[in-house]
């Protein structure tokens, strides 16, 4: 019985030792970042806020530092450090990279964005009837939601005007239909249906542009933007819109939605897309956010306040700021930073906030649809962008990190 007893006791000893285990491997993943940007001429630190000592790692050259009265130069652009628990045991290596001091422009303008896809984005299946009156379905089981149609028999398709005349050209025959899924290549065979109205069908809903509004979050003396802090995607398939050419445009709020518990708010705006009204073209739509370059450069936007680049480690927890013209004018609302995540699991939620600001909150309600890349201050630096909101509490929201959009 003795035996029993001492072999439950020490199943149960190693049971705690594996969740400590367990606990301290996600602690350090979210509170050890895995990459960091140190400026030129800056004193570094890694306060991590847990128990751990760094090192260089035994693979990485040493780097040496001279010193002159005005900066420092250094050997290696980058090194990796290794971060130990209590000094002895290795727990997460993270590299580290030497960087020029960075400024830009915070925004938080609202702009309209207009994305059009890189072939023909598919939404969905459907049922057609023939000239019969018969249900059929000849594309079910072989194109999915996400999918995007590039051609038609070997003929590339842009736009779903396109593919509709192709498809109705070709007629009754067995059709090729060449689709990029996943980032690869696969072609499947359809037999088309005519319709009751007399154009031959294949029973797929499909999208080839979209458009909304967002937030400015940054800008560059040289005209480089970013904004959003999170990819365009499709409102139905969660798809990042595949990026053929995108443009953003002035927009006016015309309209709010307060968030609440279980729906979520929104912007509602007017964007005039006459070629007058844009501000520049998208060239990257990435998870990131969206990046381009605006039409007459930094000359195309009023005058936002120039910030220092804040990198990930040396924010703090407490009050921050966010940049916003919901209200129709520029202006800063208070939100306090709750905790920071540097795992890097989540890119785009590496910061999570609550909007404490009293104006905001009886505005919006929080943070609302289309708020999504306003500007986040600290301590006169930017230092990151909104990019979600917390479905059952409006008032709370995420960020992303500045350096992960820049």
């Amino acid at each position: 019985m003795k035996h029993k007893f001492y072999a439950v006791i020490q199943q149960m000893t190693w049971i705690g030792y594996f969740l400590v285990a367990v606990f301290a491997v996600k602690t350090f993943d979210q509170a050890i970042p895995d990459q960091m940007y140190i400026e030129q001429g800056e004193d570094v630190s890694y306060d991590f806020h847990v128990p751990v000592s760094v090192a260089l790692a035994e693979d990485s050259e040493e780097t040496s530092y001279s010193f002159s009265a005005q900066q420092k130069f250094y050997r290696n652009p980058s090194y990796t450090v290794t971060c130990k628990l209590f000094g002895i045991f290795p727990v997460k290596d993270v590299e580290v990279t030497l960087v020029d001091k960075q400024e830009v422009h915070a925004s938080g303008e609202p702009i309209g964005i207009y994305v059009r896809t890189q072939g023909v984005l598919v939404l969905g299946t459907a049922n057609v009837r023939d000239e019969s009156g018969n249900e059929c379905r000849p594309a079910q089981n072989l194109v999915r939601g996400g999918d995007y149609i590039v051609s038609v028999n070997g003929e590339s398709v842009y736009e779903k005007e396109e593919l509709m005349e192709k498809i109705d050209a070709y007629g009754q025959n067995r059709e090729i239909i060449g689709i990029e899924r996943n980032g690869e290549y696969v072609e499947v065979s359809m037999n088309p249906v005519k319709g009751q109205e007399g154009r031959y069908l294949l029973g797929i809903w499909v999208r080839d542009d979209i458009a909304g509004v967002g937030t400015l979050t940054y800008y560059k003396d040289d005209g480089t933007f970013g904004a959003l802090g999170h990819a365009v995607s499709d409102g139905d398939t969660g798809t990042q819109m595949s990026l053929s050419e995108g443009y953003i445009y002035q927009a006016d709020i015309v309209g709010i939605k307060k968030g609440e518990s279980g729906s979520p708010g929104e912007i509602s705006g007017v964007i005039d897309y006459g070629r007058e009204h844009c501000l520049g073209r998208i060239t990257e739509n990435t998870p990131l956010g969206i990046r381009g370059k605006l039409e007459a450069g930094a000359n195309a936007m009023d005058e936002g306040s120039l910030y220092p680049v804040c990198y990930k480690q040396d924010i703090r927890l407490g009050t921050a700021y966010i940049v916003s013209s919901v209200s129709g004018e520029s202006r800063q609302y208070e939100i306090q930073i709750e905790s920071l995540d540097y795992s890097g699991n989540e890119e785009n939620k590496g910061i999570m906030f609550k909007v404490t600001d009293p104006k905001l909150l009886s505005l919006t309600g929080g943070i609302v649809q289309g708020m999504s890349g306003s500007p986040i201050i600290q301590d006169g630096k930017i230092i990151g962008a909104v990019t979600h909101v917390f479905v059952s509490d409006a008032s709370m929201g995420y960020g992303i990190f500045i350096e992960k959009m820049i």
